[in-house]
């Protein structure tokens, strides 16, 4: 295909913060790739370079952040020769690619939630997208209906399920004088937390907890929206380690 403009939309959602939502390539050296890195969007763009190395294609835009949060983020990408609007969660940032071609020459196939193992270092290190996507439409092609008729053709499926299966994770509320104790661990030397929580007030307690032998305790707060560990050790000289982030 050799286009100069293109309309690119999906919906997507994940728990992942790294993945690739769809990838296409083509034998001038011209590629376009969309996936997520950190938890942002980067959009890699390259509409062709000359071999002498005076004409550098390679354009990157990064949007949006904390997009690992499982909920669905939509995705509009417009581009009409080198001029790009990139659009996250009705967010539009528009730019204009590097080098002067006008045109995306991709010969080989285009790939949603992954990419081809090419044999470049490029593609072995990414990884592919884990999670949902809905409405892909692809320059007036409707892909996931397509692909759920088989009507892409030639097409390679893998492990594709038509559904979105909800992570099993159980929430808990917390209203202002609610907690949640649990008994500890006796005779370890380790203590160890790990949790997700959303909130909208910026000052909260959230974890808590005495170590044995009254040798100190551990807090986790929020403070003016920041979280806060402090650590109190006793019968050790520096007693007090308080780290925010």
């Amino acid at each position: 295909m050799k286009t100069l403009k293109d309309v690119i939309s999906l919906k997507f959602k994940t728990s992942e913060s790294e993945g690739v939502i769809f990838h296409g390539e083509g034998q001038q050296g011209d590629y376009i790739t969309l996936e997520l890195k950190k938890a942002k969007l980067v959009l890699n763009l390259n509409l062709g370079s000359n071999q002498l190395g005076s004409i550098y294609g390679h354009t990157s835009v990064m949007t949006g952040s904390l997009l690992d949060d499982h909920h669905w983020h939509s995705i509009i990408i417009e581009r009409h020769g080198r001029n790009i609007n990139l659009t996250l969660d009705r967010h539009m940032q528009h730019f204009r690619t590097n080098g002067e071609f006008d045109y995306l020459d991709l010969d080989y196939e285009i790939t949603f939630g992954g990419m081809p193992f090419s044999g470049k270092p490029s593609s072995n290190t990414r990884k592919n997208f884990k999670g949902c996507m809905e409405s892909i439409n692809y320059n007036g092609n409707n892909i996931t209906d397509l692909a759920k008729r088989k009507k892409l053709e030639p097409s390679n499926v893998g492990n594709l399920s038509f559904s979105c299966v909800e992570p099993h994770t159980v929430p808990v509320f917390f209203n202002a004088t609610s907690y949640l104790e649990v008994p500890g661990r006796p005779r370890q030397d380790l203590f160890s937390v790990s949790f997700l929580f959303r909130t909208w007030n910026p000052n909260g307690l959230l974890v808590f907890s005495n170590f044995a032998d009254d040798l100190g305790n551990v807090e986790i707060d929020i403070n003016e929206g920041k979280v806060s560990v402090h650590i109190n050790v006793t019968l050790v000289k520096k007693n007090r380690i308080d780290i925010s982030s």
